[in-house]
């Protein structure tokens, strides 16, 4: 009877919500302590066991860092993946290391291969060259302050940024006299890697790793730019300009691409991270997109109505108010609120607006006569419904 094939998720130890880094690394750890080199001086039956662990491991990475795979395995199970018992048991480990080579890759600097282990030279990508390093420079960080119109509109903002720029006499390559004084590295012949062999329990293996003497860039400058010092970056000014979209909220980060500090030898410039801060309005509230404005009118307005002027974000609009309207009531104004940020919804918000109603704290002689005439009238006492009303509404600020 065939062993029974243990589930992929419980192989790597991942949960099935795992995302794909979280694969990647599971897969990598198990890679390295069932690898057929880390196992030294154990048992012929520990090395088999850990052989087929390695080989079970990969199975199961192959399968889950492949979506559709994963997706396929999620609903039916190895029979949506085609997974006969011992599908990568029957593998040589030539053909786990070719069809993995980026990962070992990762493991082990960049490339090694081996001779003398069920014939797999040149696993792990070996033959194939280590890439050369590209330099990058580092991120800065701004941050603005924006007004809440500014947020509706979308601005641009000037910045004067002290970083590294490219050096102007040497134009970023670092040597003094221009391509003449830059060299092919002898350690490495150009390459940019060495490559170091030594002997193992199954035989030679090669390792390929960056060059110590020209860093991996494959050249060396005989003839530093005496103004950079042969890095090809200088300390400067520039002026930066930042196009903030409208919609932006309070805490977002955006990234301006290649604006940071200039990257040594003419590589690729790190970026500017610019923090919003939203100044606090003296008339609205933000609420995601939408605005909340407290409308307060008086006593006579609510009783019988009329129009007042209500500002928005794009000027101040007539708003009609109906005769008896409660205080608590909320009138909404469509598309008064702010826009959604590109890529994050769709339309502009609503503008809220909060009625509540001025009682007076003082009145005249005759204001007060004009009350005490509607002390004892039945209009306007509160009846049942009214009282009903207010009391659900109360209960909901609790809930």
């Amino acid at each position: 009877m065939a062993e029974q094939k243990r589930d992929y998720y419980e192989v790597l130890g991942v949960a099935k919500n795992a995302t794909e880094q979280e694969i990647k690394k599971a897969y990598k750890k198990m890679a390295i302590q069932y690898h057929p080199d880390r196992q030294g001086d154990k048992s012929e039956a520990e090395k088999k066991e850990a052989e087929a662990k390695f080989k079970e491991a990969a199975e199961a990475y192959d399968v889950l860092h492949d979506p559709q795979k994963r997706q396929r395995y999620d609903q039916f199970g190895f029979a949506g993946v085609g997974g006969a018992s011992g599908s990568y048991q029957n593998m040589s480990m030539d053909d786990i290391f070719s069809q993995f080579g980026d990962i070992f890759g990762d493991l082990f600097g960049g490339g090694a291969s081996f001779g003398g282990f069920g014939g797999f030279g040149g696993g792990f990508g070996g033959g194939r060259g280590a890439r050369k390093p590209q330099h990058r420079g580092g991120d800065l960080r701004l941050k603005v302050r924006l007004t809440l119109k500014e947020c509706a509109t979308g601005v641009t903002k000037k910045f004067k940024v002290r970083k590294k720029v490219t050096c102007s006499h040497c134009h970023g390559s670092g040597a003094e006299s221009g391509n003449g004084d830059v060299q092919t590295c002898p350690t490495c012949h150009g390459t940019g890697y060495v490559l170091r062999q030594q002997r193992s329990m199954f035989g030679m293996m090669q390792t390929q790793s960056v060059c110590p003497d020209c860093q991996g860039e494959g050249t060396i400058i005989k003839n530093k730019c005496r103004q950079c010092g042969g890095t090809g970056v200088q300390s400067g000014d520039e002026v930066v300009e930042v196009k903030i979209p409208a919609g932006v909220q309070d805490g977002m980060v955006l990234t301006v691409n290649g604006k940071g500090d200039a990257a040594i030898h003419n590589g690729v410039p790190g970026d500017i991270q610019v923090f919003i801060e939203v100044e606090q309005d003296k008339e609205f509230v933000r609420q995601d997109n939408d605005i909340i404005y407290n409308l307060l009118i008086d006593v006579p307005t609510a009783v019988l109505g009329g129009s007042v002027e209500v500002p928005t974000l794009d000027g101040k609009v007539m708003l009609k108010i109906d005769p008896g309207t409660q205080p608590g009531k909320v009138l909404r104004l469509r598309g008064k609120g702010l826009p959604a940020l590109q890529g994050y919804g769709y339309g502009k918000g609503d503008e809220i607006v909060n009625i509540s109603v001025y009682i007076p704290e003082t009145l005249s002689r005759s204001e007060k006569e004009a009350f005490e005439q509607m002390r004892n009238s039945e209009n306007v006492k509160p009846n049942q419904s009214a009282k009903n009303n207010f009391f659900n509404k109360f209960k909901r600020m609790f809930e």
